[in-house]
């Protein structure tokens, strides 16, 4: 996306599905030596939802599990039936299987503990023909739930332990990144993805008069309100004349100290930030123009040779060192757009080489040459770079890709429903193949419409391919802007594509 007054043209294909139909039932458990699958499995107080999301042949479920007891729990199991031909198609977090119509679902290995007051979920795609209808028997370690404890009889005690309280561990910082082969991994190894949103606001609101981060809270409070969605990235589009002082204001140095304290906050807190130069500085009045001002003051096809670079110089000093934070080189170019789409390979070579493109008034600046940038000042951060057309085609990206001596480059996708690569097939065949390779980072994901049933579709894809995502956008503005997450900067969820994109984070780690 371009703003929050600057959408991405709509004129690529539309993919909308049925709007998502969700319910929820509650029941809870208790297990005895007899119960099946197992009587190893602890008793605990629980409760179970259940939401579909139905596009006519085929739906996706999550169920989530929440144990409402005082004390964790290690190890659970589901099981449930459906009434029709519901077909098990794939699973996630945790490992599905079904006999009939009888369905059990099993935990992964990292999500088998449930905290006390905690919560996990895991989901799936169906096939099905017919009636649609909610199962009702739904049990947790054999028995269904009821909310309550289970009943236990426990011999007389003559002392009474002393009463603890412990507090709960206070997340470190956010992890440092490094690439290997086509993982994104941690210091030690690990591997690791961003799973997040974006914050947007900080790419126009010091070019219309509201600050940096359009009023919006940048605080403490809200970064908690975040960790309560088990946000894990923070994608930060950027303004590169506010940063470099063009115009604007904040801009100059009290700008990139907002950015900078912004970024050190969410570090603190375990959120990795991800730098994206999202508006840039260079005149276009070609096809899909959004404003014919030489000011950033909107989404440009191409960044400038004249002023990209030492942005990216200057953003790379600051952070030098830093590696928890991952550098978006640019956000959503559309050379192809510019030349109207005529010659894909001259589009590439200005996506990579830059110089003179055609359709683009100003001296165009490459990935190389901002990858180049980058490198120049030391800095080893994980680097970003985008395909063409709005960053929704990576069908070129390896052949075109730059060359990077730290060996830190990621594939930058773009996938809202309103774009030309919106299936499975798509994705298989032309992000799959780019992931094979290197990692891939969705970062934006959304639907105009403002449900949930398209980016459940890609978030199964991404998960299945254990790539990360951020989707747009942690911003109150309304659902009829479509592509909003949040009511207001506490977190509340949008109805229904915020509380779709809520329990999926909730369910699954980094």
């Amino acid at each position: 996306m371009s703003g929050r007054a600057g959408k991405r043209p709509a004129a690529l294909a539309f993919a909308g599905l049925a709007a998502a139909a969700a319910c929820v039932v509650t029941s809870a458990t208790a297990v005895s030596a007899t119960n099946e699958p197992s009587a190893a499995a602890a008793a605990f107080a629980c409760r179970v939802t259940y939401s579909a999301n139905d596009w006519g042949s085929g739906f996706s479920v999550t169920v989530g599990i929440g144990n409402v007891g005082s004390s964790a729990v290690d190890g659970w199991t589901l099981t449930y039936s459906y009434a029709g031909n519901q077909t098990l198609q794939q699973g996630w977090m945790g490992t599905w299987t079904q006999s009939g119509k009888r369905v059990t679902v099993t935990n992964a290995s990292w999500n088998g503990t449930i905290p006390a007051n905690g919560s996990v979920s895991a989901g799936a795609n169906f096939s099905y023909s017919g009636a649609n209808a909610t199962p009702t028997d739904f049990a947790v370690n054999g028995a269904a739930c009821t909310g309550t404890p289970p009943t236990t009889t426990s011999p007389p005690t003559t002392t009474t332990p002393p009463t603890t309280t412990t507090k709960p561990p206070t997340p470190g910082p956010a992890p440092a990144l490094h690439v290997s082969g086509n993982k994104l991994l941690t210091a030690d190894g690990t591997p690791y993805r961003l799973l997040g949103v974006n914050r947007a606001s900080g790419e126009f609101a010091c070019v219309q008069g509201k600050g940096i981060w359009d009023s919006g809270p940048v605080d403490q409070a809200s970064v908690d309100a975040m960790k309560a969605w088990n946000i894990h990235a923070v994608r930060i589009p950027l303004n590169e004349d506010c940063w470099l002082g063009l115009s604007g204001s904040p801009s100059g140095a009290a700008y990139q100290q907002a950015v900078k304290d912004y970024a050190k906050l969410l570090e603190t807190n375990g959120i990795n930030p991800i730098l994206d130069l999202h508006w840039t500085r260079g005149q276009y009045t070609g096809t899909s123009s959004a404003c014919a001002d030489v000011a950033a003051t909107c989404q440009k096809p191409m960044p400038s040779r004249q002023y990209t670079p030492t942005f990216w110089t200057q953003v790379a000093t600051a952070f030098k060192g830093d590696n928890a934070v991952v550098f978006d080189l640019f956000n959503e170019p559309y050379p192809d757009g510019a030349a109207d789409w005529s010659d894909a390979a001259a589009a590439w070579r200005c996506l990579r080489d830059g110089g003179t493109c055609k359709g683009i008034g100003y001296p165009v600046a490459g990935m190389q040459e901002l990858v180049d940038a980058v490198r120049a000042t030391g800095a080893a951060n994980v680097l970003m770079t985008a395909g063409l057309t709005w960053t929704n085609d990576l069908t070129q990206w390896l052949a075109y890709r730059p060359a990077d001596p730290a060996g830190n480059l990621m594939a930058s996708w773009h996938s809202y429903n309103f774009n030309a690569c919106v299936t499975v097939s798509c994705w298989d065949s032309q992000i799959g193949t780019v992931a094979a390779q290197v990692p891939v980072q969705a970062g934006e994901i959304g639907q105009n419409s403002c449900a949930h049933d398209y980016i459940d579709q890609v978030l199964a894809w991404l998960d299945a391919h254990n790539l990360g995502y951020t989707a747009w956008t942690w911003n109150p503005w309304g659902c009829g802007q479509g592509n909003v997450l949040i009511e207001d900067y506490n977190g509340t969820p949008t109805k229904t594509y915020g509380e779709g994109y809520r329990a999926h984070l909730l369910a699954v780690k980094p």
